[in-house]
């Protein structure tokens, strides 16, 4: 399957958002002490990490969904955009407020900032985003 350039314009964000969220999502909800320093005592904050990895793995879908399916790509660019800049935005206030994290989340919120931006900038370049693949 030969993809065009504006193709991989539009969706590359979101392979590159798939292809990150989903194992992390796994990490976050069955070992996130083997690479944050997180450690999970209660029930609670087990099921709170298994709902974020959820959450993870259905906006991953979504974003599968709008990689193969065009009329699934504007709510897949929109939905990956407020998911990416949300939690980019949220960790930067984390970091005014609480300090500088360990590497993997200082480096997570750099690329999810990243593929945000970049997802605003998609969404907005009309000759992109307007073209039915």
């Amino acid at each position: 399957m030969k993809l065009s350039k504006e193709a991989f314009i539009t969706k590359i964000h979101l392979v590159i958002s798939v292809i990150i969220v989903i194992p992390v999502s796994f990490i976050y909800g069955f070992n996130p002490s083997s690479q944050f320093d997180i450690s999970l005592n209660t029930v609670d904050e087990n099921n709170f990490f298994k709902a974020i990895m959820g959450l993870y793995i259905g906006f991953s879908l979504l974003w599968v969904f709008g990689i193969f399916k065009t009329k699934f790509l504007k709510s897949a660019l929109l939905s990956n955009m407020i998911f990416m800049l949300g939690l980019g935005f949220g960790r930067l206030l984390s970091i005014f407020i609480d300090g500088t994290p360990t590497f993997g989340y200082t480096f997570g919120t750099a690329a999810e900032l990243l593929l945000g931006f970049y997802g605003f900038w998609v969404i907005n370049n009309k000759k992109v985003f307007l073209q039915k693949k």
